[in-house]
């Protein structure tokens, strides 16, 4: 997501005018002889077999669909729901890695991506004889969009996705100011998330200061393979509020069980 939108997000919902991520080889007892042909000849293990390399038509078939997550609009991401690399930068050059992940660009160098914007379905209205227009207000705008990138890599692509975006977000962790389209945007601090899924999975909770308008995002990366999902999440009444959010888990489940 853009920090344009972070920051109108934030103003627009505060002033209410807002629309709304090995198997074995062999067997555990090898046959006498050819255990010991094998130590002989000092033959080692066999590789694992490499993970296959999703096409750009693979990604979209496991891609998250309507009705894949109850209570959520599913719809692909346009043009103004992430960025490219090439327009987001990090005062610290540790940090550009998890800027680009945070506004939704692809990192590295991909076989092929696909995203998808997903919007949570606003809850019911408080009713206005019983609550206050502070509680009615979070209830009607307790929304949470959340942009998910998949992406298929060939070697060890996948891996170091997720290695390197750990890196930096360890490096990270204090704060850095980015800039997206000459906006620019102050991440206070960095705090790591327990997240679940696929073969690797990392996670974050992101602080932001958007001109005086505290904030947090949630970014996630779950690997299944060369396969690489893709998270970061805003609320727009935490958004307005400067509170936390949940982790969008529903999202993150619907699409973590499509992954082949």
């Amino acid at each position: 997501m853009r920090p344009t939108a972070i920051r109108r997000t934030a103003v627009a919902a505060t002033v209410m005018s807002l629309a709304l991520l090995t198997a074995a080889c062999g067997s555990d007892a090898a046959d006498k002889d050819g255990g010991d042909k094998g130590k002989a000849d000092g033959a080692s293990p066999a590789e694992p077999a490499a993970a296959r390399v999703l096409t750009a038509a693979e990604l979209e078939k496991v891609s998250l669909a309507q009705g894949d997550v109850k209570g959520h609009k599913v719809a692909k991401a346009g043009p103004g729901d992430s960025a490219s690399t090439d327009d987001v930068t990090a005062d610290k050059a540790a940090c550009d890695v998890f800027a680009d992940a945070l506004m939704g660009a692809v990192s590295g160098s991909p076989a092929a991506s696909t995203q998808r914007k997903v919007t949570s379905e606003p809850k019911k209205g408080v009713d206005q004889d019983s609550a206050d227009l502070d509680e009615a207000f979070e209830a009607a705008f307790d929304i949470t969009m959340t942009l998910t990138t998949l992406s298929s890599y060939e070697g060890k692509g996948a891996e170091e996705s997720v290695a390197g975006l750990r890196t930096a977000a360890d490096r990270c962790a204090s704060g850095f100011t980015m800039t997206v389209d000459g906006d620019k945007q102050k991440i206070v601090k960095i705090t790591e998330e327990r997240v679940k899924g696929g073969e690797e999975a990392a996670g974050w909770t992101v602080d932001i200061d958007s001109e005086g308008d505290r904030m947090t995002m949630k970014l996630v990366r779950i690997r299944q393979g060369a396969t690489v999902a893709s998270f970061t999440a805003v609320n727009l009444a935490a958004a307005a509020s400067g509170k936390d959010l949940e982790l969008p888990t529903a999202v993150i489940d619907a699409q973590t069980a499509k992954l082949p």
